[in-house]
């Protein structure tokens, strides 16, 4: 006797992802990549299916194998670190924007913890051979449609990057500092028919960021 047949249920739809549920995978993503845990092909694949997501049930195995927060864990440099890297920390980011304009950032200035560039018919300049690094890790976010990005970095630190460009050149001069606690700056950028670069400048280094954050923590601990 045949067993009797019954319709395949439906399975349950999964909940679905926001764009705040993607910006958090996205920026764990972003902090491996700059910790080292993956490398910048990597990264860049996990950041498309990351925006190609549709539900949390497509987001969650992307970070399965990550830790869900990975500044200030332990590590070379962690302790001293500790203070700046605040996981907690509110993020708060710094917009420049060149529409059919320049937009220019250098010289003696506190660089955050992100930075969004923005260039449409324009140019955007960022120069950090200058900069006050108050946090190991500084993510700058490039976008150049028709326009010009260009970002230049002190030689003795890290520099990362990922992206994309469609008919336009995305170019990071990848650099892995010897000091283990010298900054790491990660560029990502999507550029179409512009033009996205980020540079050491020679000649140029980082202030001695020991005595910096020794001196965060005297004053941190009173």
């Amino acid at each position: 006797m045949d067993l009797e047949k019954h319709p395949q249920q439906p399975r349950p739809v999964g909940i679905r992802a926001s764009d705040a549920d993607r910006d958090r995978i996205a920026d764990i993503l972003r902090d491996a990549l700059a910790e080292g845990r993956l490398d910048a092909e990597e990264h860049s694949e996990r950041i498309e299916s990351v925006y190609r997501a549709k539900t949390l049930a497509e987001l969650e195995p992307l970070v399965q194998d990550l830790p869900a927060v990975t500044a200030g864990r332990s590590g070379p440099g962690a302790a001293a670190y500790a203070v700046a890297d605040d996981p907690d920390a509110p993020v708060t980011a710094e917009n420049l924007v060149a529409v059919f304009s320049s937009s220019t950032r250098k010289g003696r200035w506190r660089i955050g913890r992100r930075t969004n560039a923005f260039s449409l018919f324009g140019n955007v300049e960022i120069d950090l051979t200058e900069a006050l690094f108050e946090q190991r890790l500084t993510v700058i976010n490039a976008t150049a449609i028709l326009g010009n990005v260009e970002v230049r970095v002190p030689e003795n630190v890290t520099l990362r990057g990922s992206g994309t460009g469609i008919f336009g050149n995305f170019e990071v001069d990848t650099l892995e500092s010897e000091n283990p606690e010298a900054p790491v700056v990660v560029v990502n950028g999507y550029s179409v028919f512009g033009n996205i670069e980020a540079k050491p400048k020679r000649g140029k280094l980082v202030a001695d960021l020991r005595t910096m954050v020794d001196k965060k923590l005297r004053k941190h601990l009173g």
